[in-house]
């Protein structure tokens, strides 16, 4: 008797450790480092090298993005923009200010684009907020959607 429940609180212990390791709440970290990189290093070379193959994998089919003057664009539209306007700036950083992982494979990822460059009205830097909703389909990160707001931007010498 003493066996047999010694022997079913050890099979216990054993699943319950399988389903702790195997549950989703164990990648959350795993995930954050994948939309860090995704955030600050992908999605950025997309527009910076006008890489439409990397944004086209970055964006979800259903992409919709509301730009600073309330415009609405689509994955589409994204895609097409990059392959004809080469940038213009000479760098670009993201800072994250926030970064969520829910439970339901769903993330939000938001924070300021710093942006410095030159143009016809000279030398600029540029400053704005951003937020992301992406979801997790078969493993993979996709933005579903964006928006954009308070541009900042200041003359520098």
């Amino acid at each position: 008797m003493k066996e047999t429940v010694l022997m079913q609180t050890l099979i216990l212990l054993i699943f319950s450790a399988v389903i702790a390791l195997t549950s989703p709440g164990n990648d959350i970290e795993a995930d954050k480092r994948t939309l860090r990189y995704l955030k600050e290093v992908e999605w950025p070379k997309a527009y910076r090298e006008q890489d439409t193959k990397l944004l086209d994998r970055i964006l979800a089919d259903e992409f919709q993005m509301i730009d600073d003057a309330g415009e609405w664009s689509n994955k589409a539209k994204e895609v097409e923009y990059i392959r004809a306007n080469r940038p213009s700036y000479a760098s670009f950083r993201f800072e994250i200010k926030r970064l969520d992982v829910f439970e339901n494979g769903t993330a939000i990822v938001a924070g300021t684009g710093h942006v410095e460059g030159k143009d016809l009205e000279g030398n600029y830097r540029m400053n704005y907020q951003s937020s992301n909703v992406l979801i997790k389909r078969n493993g993979i990160w996709k933005a579903i959607a964006s928006h954009v707001s308070g541009i900042k931007r200041a003359s520098i010498e």
